[in-house]
Formats: structure tokens, sequence, C-alpha cells
């Protein structure tokens, strides 16, 4: 097997520069990043989720999947959609209640503010501004009545959310973080607590440690952090007790990524849960999913 050693350095540089496409699009599994989606193609991607939490003598859970829609509309400007698909359950007291259905739809463009490409290697910078669109049904019942707002589908607000990503990408690390806010409006009185949160992700090729021709895709190990803060739900303009705070999640996983596929999954762990009242503590949450460019 040939190696970097043994590789003349201008060959070395032209491949360097054909391999980086099939690598942009590895990127973070909790977040969004900055890398492309070239002009006219897009990349479709499907995560599935399982989200297991509880205290205060209730129990929830949340299964489901997401499905992501990306198009390169031109070389600095992508656009997206986001449609979930869950399954919520809460046992409180014995009581079992849930639902299940499509989600709220969110849609937002991402525009490519700064990019710096070198072979190899790529650092880009990149805004995005959406808007969570109530698409999910918020008025599900069952034997005992309206189900609390937390179990509906939808939230039945319209609510706009910006952030900025920042990628760098060498052929063997990533490095992503952001920053994001997502402000949510009231709906037949009640109001979701708004959401701040800052994300960072590195992904680090294990397999193959020397690179030479004819290699299928990289096998990367993958880290990733997210300090989620969100204000106490509101009713009638009064905070709700046991709604809002602070968490630090720690997400350690996989990821292999070749020109047209990628299949990745982490699990998020818990590190700090600071808390209002008796809001629902997370146990883990899982991710695995798959992602196609087109």
């Amino acid at each position: 097997m040939r190696t970097r050693d043994s590789v003349p350095p201008l060959a070395w540089l032209a491949s360097l520069a054909l391999l980086l496409p099939a690598l942009a699009q590895g990127g973070a599994q909790t977040f969004g990043t900055a890398l492309p989606v070239a002009e006219g193609n897009g990349v479709l991607r499907q995560q599935f989720l399982h989200r297991q939490a509880g205290g205060g003598g209730r129990d929830l859970e949340v299964s489901g999947a997401v499905t992501l829609l990306g198009y390169g509309a031109s070389r600095d400007l992508t656009l997206f959609g986001a449609l979930p698909y869950l399954d919520k359950r809460l046992t409180a007291d014995g009581v079992r209640r849930g639902s299940e259905g499509l989600g709220d739809l969110r849609l937002w463009a991402r525009y490519t503010l700064y990019r710096h490409d070198a072979p190899g290697r790529t650092l880009r910078l990149a805004p995005y501004l959406g808007l969570e669109t109530p698409t999910g049904r918020d008025d599900d019942r069952d034997a005992l009545g309206r189900l609390p707002r937390p179990l509906q589908p939808g939230s039945g607000s319209w609510d706009p959310f910006a952030g900025v990503v920042v990628t760098y990408q060498t052929l063997d690390l990533e490095l992503d973080a952001q920053l994001a806010y997502q402000a949510n409006t009231e709906a037949d009185g009640f109001a979701f607590g708004d959401i701040a949160r800052l994300d960072g992700a590195a992904q680090y090729r294990l397999w193959p440690r020397a690179l030479s021709g004819g290699v299928p895709g990289f096998l990367y190990g993958v880290l990733e952090a997210n300090l989620i803060h969100r204000d106490p739900d509101e009713r009638q303009g009064e905070a709700t007790p046991d709604s809002g705070g602070t968490r630090l999640l720690l997400a350690p996983g996989l990821q292999y990524v070749t020109r047209r596929w990628v299949i990745e999954g982490v699990v998020q762990l818990p590190v700090v849960q600071d808390l209002d009242g008796a809001a629902p503590e997370d146990e883990a949450i899982l991710r695995a999913g798959l992602r196609f460019n087109f």
C-alpha cells in the first residue's frame, strides 16, 4: 500500500484536492455545520432518535425520525427543510398518555459569509435564518381530555430562529461550532420557552490511517457537546412550573463517510442538568442516521 511518504508532493496535493469533496459531507450529528452543498445538488438526511427522561414520578419517552432535505441554490446559499415524525409517551402516577404524528416543519436558509479553501482543508463561516411552522397538530385528545402541550405533535406557533455555524476541516480532522437562538411565540395562550444553545463537535479519522488510492470511505470517531438553555414555558403570560433550565450533553459516536452517502450514530449523555422544578431529566438520547448526496 502506498503511503503519503511514497507519493510525489504534487500528486499528494492533487489527491487531497480530489478527496476533500468526499469528506465535505461529514459534519456534526446533533446540529448543522457550515459545509457546502454544491449549486444544483442536494442532500437527504434521515435521522432516527430515541429519548428517555424521567424524574418527579414521571417517565417520558420520545421516539421518531427527522427527514432533512438541503438544496444548493447557489455557490453560497443553501436552503433546508426538516420535518419530524414523533411518538411521545408520558407516564405519571401510573397513567400513560401520548401522541404520535408529524411535527412542525422547519425551513431555513444558510449563507456562506466567509470561506478559505486550500488543498486538503477548508474553513467556512455561515449564518442562517429560519422559521418553525405549525404543521403538527396541537389539539390531540385522549380519554382524559386534551393532551398537555409538551405531548402534542406540534406547537401551534410560528417560531423564528437564527444562528451561525463555523467549520474547519482537513482530511484527518473536522471541527464544528454553532451559536443559535429560537424565539417561541404564543399560541392559544401558551408559549414554549425560548431556546439558546452553544454546540461543538470534533471528528477524527480513525481509518484508514495511511491514505492511498482506492479507499472506499473513511471512518471517524466523533465527540460532540451541546449546551442548551430553555426559558420556562408560559401560560397566559405566567411561567409554568417544572419547565425550563440548562443542560450540558456530551455525545460520543462514529461516522462512516463516502463520496455519496454517510452512516452515523451518537449517544447524547447528560453531564449537567440544572432544571426548574421537577422537569424531566434526560437519561440518554440515541441518534442514528443516513445521509445521501445527489
